[in-house]
C-alpha cells in the first residue's frame, strides 16, 4: 500500500490508554491520517512512502497541544515583566490599543506559529483579537490553530467594535465556518466574568450551543480577580459560572488557581476542563493551580503558555518540566508524575478542546500531528523511561521535525512553510517604540 508518509525507526510513544512504547517503531500516514503505528520492520514492508522521515536515535511523540495562548502577543513579549496580573493588564491593555490591527496580528501570529513548530507545538487555543488574520496566517503555514470570536467588553477594543454588535458578527463568523471536522470544531472567547456581565456571558454561551462550539473563559486566575468578582456579583468566578448554567464539557476555563472545595466539585461534577498554565501563574505571581486536586476530582486538564507576555515563551515542554515540578512543592513527589504532565501536553489537552478522538496520541484514525525529538544529546542519555525523559529533561531544542496534518513543518530543525529571517525582520518593524 503507498502512503503519503513514514515515519520510521525510532521509539514511538504512543500516548494510548495503556501508554503503548513502540520500540524501532514506526508511524504510517496518509492524507493527513495516521492509518498504521507499529514495528518499523512491519510497516516498511506494508507501505510504500511518498516522504520518509529516519527517525532512529530519536522519540517519535503525539503533537503538543497548547491549551491557552495569546499568540499575537509575541508583538508585546517583555513589554509587562516582574508585575502583577492587574498590573500586567494596566501596560498590555494601552499597547494592544496602540498597537492591534489584522496586518500585526498576522505578522505576530507567524513568528509565534515558527517559534512553537519548532518546540513541537502541533495545535493551539488562541483567543485574542482579529481572529481572521490570525487563522489566515496558520492556513498559509499549515499548522493548527484552534481560534473564533472573542468578547471582551472594554470601552475602545482594538477592533472598534462594540459588544453590542458582536453577537450578530460572531454568529455570522461561525454560520460561514461550517460543522466540526476532524482535528478542528468551532470556538467562541469570553474573555472573563470581570469584562463581561452576568448577562453578556449567557448571550455568549448560548450562542456557543447553537453552533456546538468550544467556549474558553479565563476564571479565577489570582486572589485579586476573585475578590473582584465576589464583590461586584456575590459570587467567585466559579460560582458564578455555574449559577449562571455555562459550566460543562464545553466549557474550558483558563488558570483556575484560586479554586475552593465545592468548586472543584462542581467542576468534576458538569465535566468542566481546565487550561493549566505553570509557567504563566507563577510570573505573575499568581499562585500554583490545585491541579493534584482537580485531577484526583477527575477533572480534564491540559497545559497551556498563555501569551509571550504574561510568561514570554510558547515553550509548551517547559510548561510540562513545571508542571510536573511545581506540584511536588507541597512534599509529595508523586502529586503530578512525568506521564501524567505529558498526557496534559497530548491526549489531555486534546480532550480538553473536546477534539480527543482526533488528536492527542499516536493512534491509527487520528490526525497526524507528530514530533521527532532527537535523543543524541548528552542531556538525554541514558533512555530509561521516555516519560521521564521528556518531562524532566527534554527541552523545545530538541525538536528535530514536527508534522502537522501529515505535513513535514520542520524537517531537520528547518521551517519549511516559514522564513524565520522574513517573520523576525516583520515583527521588529511593528516593535512600539514608546514601550
Amino acid at each position: 500500500m503507498s502512503v503519503d508518509l513514514l515515519v520510521h525507526g525510532g521509539d514511538v510513544l504512543t500516548v494510548d490508554e495503556a501508554g503503548t512504547v513502540v520500540r524501532d517503531g514506526a508511524v504510517a500516514v496518509h492524507e493527513g491520517e495516521i492509518v498504521a503505528v507499529g514495528a518499523a520492520e512491519e510497516l516498511r514492508t506494508r507501505f510504500t512512502a511518498t516522504e520518509v522521515i529516519d527517525a532512529a536515535g530519536c522519540l517519535v511523540l503525539p503533537g503538543l497541544v497548547n491549551t491557552h495562548t495569546h499568540l499575537a502577543m509575541t508583538l508585546l513579549r517583555g513589554l509587562a515583566d516582574d508585575v502583577t496580573l492587574q498590573g500586567f493588564l494596566e501596560r498590555v491593555l494601552p499597547a494592544e490599543a496602540r498597537l492591534l490591527t489584522p496586518k500585526n496580528v498576522a505578522a505576530a501570529v507567524r513568528l509565534a506559529i515558527a517559534e512553537s513548530v519548532r518546540a513541537g507545538v502541533t495545535s493551539a487555543l488562541d483567543m485574542y483579537w482579529f481572529h481572521e488574520a490570525a487563522e489566515q496566517a496558520a492556513r498559509e503555514a499549515g499548522w493548527r490553530l484552534h481560534s473564533g470570536p472573542t468578547f471582551m467588553d472594554v470601552p475602545e477594543p482594538p477592533d472598534g467594535m462594540p459588544y453590542a454588535d458582536r453577537l450578530d458578527w460572531a454568529r455570522r463568523d461561525l454560520a460561514a465556518r461550517g460543522p466540526a471536522r476532524p482535528g478542528h470544531r468551532p470556538v467562541l472567547f469570553a474573555h472573563s466574568t470581570y469584562t463581561l456581565s452576568p448577562e453578556q456571558l449567557t448571550e455568549i454561551a448560548a450562542l456557543a450551543r447553537e453552533f456546538g462550539a468550544l467556549l474558553h473563559i479565563h476564571a479565577a486566575e489570582n486572589a485579586t480577580e476573585v475578590a473582584t468578582v465576589e464583590v461586584r456579583y456575590g459570587k467567585r468566578p466559579v460560582e458564578l459560572l455555574d449559577s449562571l448554567g455555562l459550566l460543562g464539557p464545553d466549557l474550558l476555563l483558563a488558570h483556575a488557581v484560586d479554586l475552593t472545595g465545592p468548586e472543584i466539585a462542581a467542576l468534576a461534577r458538569t465535566g468542566t476542563s481546565v487550561a493549566h498554565c505553570p509557567v504563566s501563574n507563577l510570573k505573575l505571581g499568581c499562585g500554583i493551580a490545585p491541579v493534584p486536586r482537580l485531577l484526583s476530582a477527575g477533572v480534564t486538564v491540559g497545559l497551556g503558555t498563555d501569551g509571550a507576555v504574561s510568561s514570554n515563551t510558547l515553550d509548551v515542554l517547559g510548561a510540562v518540566r513545571q508542571a510536573a515540578l511545581v506540584h511536588k512543592a507541597g512534599g509529595d513527589p508523586t502529586a503530578v508524575g512525568a506521564q501524567q504532565a505529558v498526557r496534559m501536553a497530548t491526549i489531555e489537552g486534546a480532550r480538553a478542546l473536546g477534539l480527543g478522538d482526533h488528536l492527542g496520541s499516536l493512534e491509527a484514525g487520528k490526525r497526524a500531528d507528530l514530533v521527532v525529538l532527537d535523543l543524541g544529546a548528552p542531556h538525554l542519555r541514558p533512555l530509561h523511561d521516555p516519560w521521564s525523559t521528556l518531562a524532566y529533561a527534554a527541552h523545545s531544542a530538541d525538536v528535530r521535525d514536527t508534522v502537522v496534518d501529515g505535513r513535514v513543518l520542520l524537517r531537520d530543525r528547518v521551517l519549511t512553510t516559514l522564513d524565520e529571517a522574513v517573520l523576525i525582520a516583520d515583527l521588529e518593524a511593528l516593535a512600539d517604540p514608546g514601550v
